[in-house]
């Protein structure tokens, strides 16, 4: 699962415009500095990244299945979806 989770962390990494070694897994979206579209952007990026669909609602994030309430809750969510598509 270390690939899922680097791809995961490069993806946030260049859509904040950050060094992938500067996200903690405990850190935000808004803590990385990442905004609403700036979010659903990387979604895209990882829905195509892994072939999966990513239960997620931009206009509803509170309501969506999809944890993003940090990093680590994304790349936990990303990596169970991926193991259920296997």
């Amino acid at each position: 699962m270390t690939e899922i989770r680097d791809r995961i962390i490069q993806i946030i990494a260049e859509q904040a415009m950050l060094d992938p070694s500067e996200l903690k897994p405990e850190m935000s979206p808004q803590e990385i500095g990442i905004d609403s579209l700036g979010l659903v952007e990387s979604i895209f990026a990882i829905e195509e990244a892994f072939d999966i669909s990513v239960p997620f609602n931009a206009n509803e994030p509170e309501k969506s299945d999809f944890d993003i309430s940090s990093l680590g809750a994304i790349i936990g969510a990303v990596e169970k979806l991926v193991a259920e598509k296997a």
